[in-house]
């Protein structure tokens, strides 16, 4: 392979807004987009070779080559590209149906990918031909990239993007209905900096009322000085059971025991906790239950101390990944006030459904 980009290369990165921000505080204005959620991926082609390079630069390649075809064939000799790589069920992303496509059998991969093939989107130009485009402003790249993709296919699109920001409070409130995840804005005078924070995204910020029902020591943890290393957290469903929604893990050390010794009179026997039933099961599992591992967390000890269910906080959240949260939740405060059993899936906002066809379409 010899392109003028050569990986690896890290891709640009973006910094948190609370809000849609203001083009006339950039010089040039901005360029806003979906923020699609999937792998970050970007693409080097010379020729008939192919490589997919992760955002930590790993390859992606033997993963998808369902991608892998569909890049070889519309894309000119000598290109490369930043996007990324999901995967839609209906009409919906589905981040956890993705993660399974990385699988260490080449079989199932073969499988996976009839069953459920990925997609690409592309959202940056980096490199074509002979010329380096990332001292580029972002304006004349994203014109190069049009022109690069004049004939998208089922499997490689061009992201949409607007200058205005009011389409863009309009996307970033109803694209989440299709499983997006924000909406990123770009300086259209901006070079493309690798591992630099000269994006911005713009997501969901929700809270939520939860139960905490256990919690995990941390990785640096030691029989001479634990420290707490994530709040098991849960929801109560329609059949009244307590349903493992996810974690929050973001402390300080000095909060990791504190709270130790703060919980610690809650801690109770597996065998009458809610989640006991779970406790033999210490190998994969669909159900993402706490106390269990996966080809995700190979090596790392998911064994959990069983908390009686009598305490309630509340968390900050961006958005769902079907029955749990799709990251980890921000510990926000205690709910002293709050009965456990009133914390349901109920409070949580329903996101309208959105036509994922309808925004893969060219502009």
């Amino acid at each position: 392979m010899d392109l003028p980009v050569m990986p690896p290369v890290q891709p640009m990165l973006a910094k948190s807004a609370g809000g849609i921000p203001d083009p006339a505080k950039f010089d040039g204005g901005l360029s806003f987009e979906p923020k699609w959620d999937g792998f970050r991926c970007l693409v080097f082609k010379d020729g008939d070779e192919v490589e997919l390079a992760s955002r930590n630069t790993k390859s992606l390649a033997r993963y998808f080559p369902e991608v892998v075809a569909a890049l070889r064939d519309c894309l000119p000799d000598k290109v490369v590209l930043d996007g990324e790589i999901f995967v839609a069920v209906g009409d919906r992303l589905e981040f956890e149906v993705l993660q399974e496509r990385i699988h260490p059998a080449a079989s199932r991969i073969k499988l996976l990918s009839e069953q459920t093939p990925a997609q690409y989107v592309a959202f940056d130009l980096l490199a074509l031909a002979e010329e380096d485009l990332m001292a580029k402003p972002f304006a004349e790249r994203r014109a190069e990239l049009v022109a690069v993709l004049t004939a998208p296919s089922d499997t490689v699109h061009i992201t949409r993007t607007t200058t205005d920001p009011a389409i863009a409070q309009e996307w970033f409130e109803t694209f989440e209905g299709a499983g997006l995840d924000g909406v990123v804005a770009k300086p259209l005078g901006a070079a493309y900096v690798p591992n630099a924070r000269s994006m911005i995204k713009i997501k969901q910020a929700r809270t939520a009322d939860v139960v905490l029902a256990g919690y995990r020591l941390h990785k640096n943890s030691t029989a001479a000085e634990p420290l707490l290393g994530s709040l098991l957290l849960g929801l109560y469903d329609d059949e009244g059971h307590l349903a493992h929604i996810g974690v929050s893990a973001s402390f300080t050390a000095a909060k990791r025991k504190s709270l130790l010794a703060e919980l610690k009179p809650l801690e109770e026997g597996v065998d009458d906790h809610p989640w006991g039933e779970w406790a033999q099961w210490m190998i994969a599992n669909p159900d993402r239950v706490p106390g269990t591992g996966s080809r995700w967390s190979a090596g790392k000890d998911l064994s959990f101390v069983p908390l009686r269910p009598e305490r309630v906080l509340e968390v900050g959240y961006d958005h769902m990944e079907g029955r749990r949260f799709r990251h980890t939740a921000q510990f926000k405060r205690w709910r002293p006030d709050r009965d456990p059993a009133s914390c349901t899936y109920d409070q949580l906002e329903e996101v309208a459904r959105y036509d994922l066809a309808a925004i893969l379409r060219p502009e």
